[in-house]
């Protein structure tokens, strides 16, 4: 499990803001005047799973007010459109000039989390667990892992360090699924887990027969994942992956895996609408 990535968000909030502002907000400079208090709500458009609601602490610190933001609501939260998220009261400069970044940072981990929450609900009840991919943005899979957990998801291994996974190309360049297996077994310890990716029946049998005990069913049907159960018969972990979406997801899951994993909860999420209400202007 990931906790909150409390340095990493620190660090995205960094570059995002010198990205915005560069060397100065030329509108908000010309007609919002200094040393005046605003205050402003931020609110869900839509019925969201929110994540990342610190972001808005964070930003507002860098620009020099740590005391600015109140949250109303935490992560992992469901919501509905027009439900207060946080409240903002700072400098009125300070508070349009933040505005962006923390939206965008927050419209993103809350569309991870509400995509994730879909996913987990379609399969309520079977049993099978969501898992995400490696299919993150660059540099930010810290905060989209967070994100996933935040809507109910479960994390699959982090990196290329923290686990290993058989590919295809994997096994081609090792001469042979057997082989393959072979010296990564040599390698692996005991804390580390070892998985095989198979997309036939008969790539599961030789997976059976080396001994994994976890094993990746890639682009299969349905209907060949129930088989694929049938001969594993428990002696192995199963999951899923390739193909999943909303439609199809607990036509997997009742197949009796172990879990599903889903590149969408990160890599098509949509961004969920995030807005920043000032009331006084209304």
């Amino acid at each position: 499990m990931i906790g909150f990535p409390e340095d990493a968000l620190e660090e995205l909030v960094v570059r995002a803001l010198a990205e915005d502002i560069g060397d100065g907000d030329r509108t908000t400079e010309a007609v919002v005047a200094p040393n005046v208090r605003l205050k402003g709500l931020v609110v869900a458009r839509e019925p969201l799973v929110v994540a990342g609601v610190s972001v808005f602490h964070v930003v507002y610190r860098q620009l020099g007010d740590s005391e600015a933001v109140r949250n109303v609501t935490e992560d992992g939260m469901v919501v509905d459109a027009g439900r207060v998220i946080a409240s903002i009261q700072t400098d009125a400069r300070l508070l349009l000039t933040g505005e962006r970044v923390a939206l965008n940072i927050a419209q993103r981990l809350s569309g991870i989390a509400t995509h994730t929450r879909a996913f987990v609900e379609e399969v309520r009840g079977t049993g099978a667990r969501i898992l995400d991919t490696r299919k993150t943005t660059p540099t930010l899979r810290e905060l989209e892992k967070y994100a996933v957990q935040a809507g109910g998801g479960f994390n699959h291994r982090f990196g290329l360090f923290d686990a290993m996974l058989l590919k295809d190309n994997h096994i081609a360049a090792a001469g042979g699924l057997s082989q393959a297996f072979r010296q990564a077994r040599a390698l692996c310890s005991d804390q580390m887990q070892l998985q095989i990716e198979v997309d036939t029946i008969e790539q599961l049998r030789e997976a059976l027969d080396v001994g994994a005990d976890m094993i990746l069913l890639d682009n299969m049907t349905v209907e060949d994942v129930g088989v694929a159960v049938q001969i594993v018969e428990g002696r192995a972990r199963l999951e899923v992956t390739g193909g999943v979406n909303l439609a199809n997801v607990r036509g997997f899951a009742q197949t009796g895996v172990d879990d599903i994993s889903v590149g969408a909860l990160t890599h098509s999420a949509r961004a969920v609408d995030i807005g920043l209400d000032v009331p006084s202007w209304k």
